[in-house]
């Protein structure tokens, strides 16, 4: 997700947001940043990469299935 604003234009007129809207928006980017997973993404950058091990070490996610298809080409 993209949260990044457009680049500043000079000659663009500047709005003053309702003061209702700009709490409404606070709270919600506050709701989201305290959410279990903006929380875990925030760790993930503090975690080495040799900490994650997201795949299995012997590489296939199913090893019977991945040594039956080796078997299975070499037929």
């Amino acid at each position: 997700m993209d949260l990044s604003f457009s680049r500043f234009e000079h000659d663009a007129k500047t709005t003053i947001m309702p003061p209702d809207l700009a709490v409404m928006m606070v709270g919600i980017a506050a709701r989201q940043a305290a959410s279990p997973t903006a929380i875990f993404h925030a760790h993930l950058g503090a975690l080495s990469a040799a900490a994650l091990r997201f795949a299995p070490r012997h590489g296939a996610f199913n090893a019977a299935m991945a040594a039956a298809l080796v078997r299975w080409k070499e037929l």
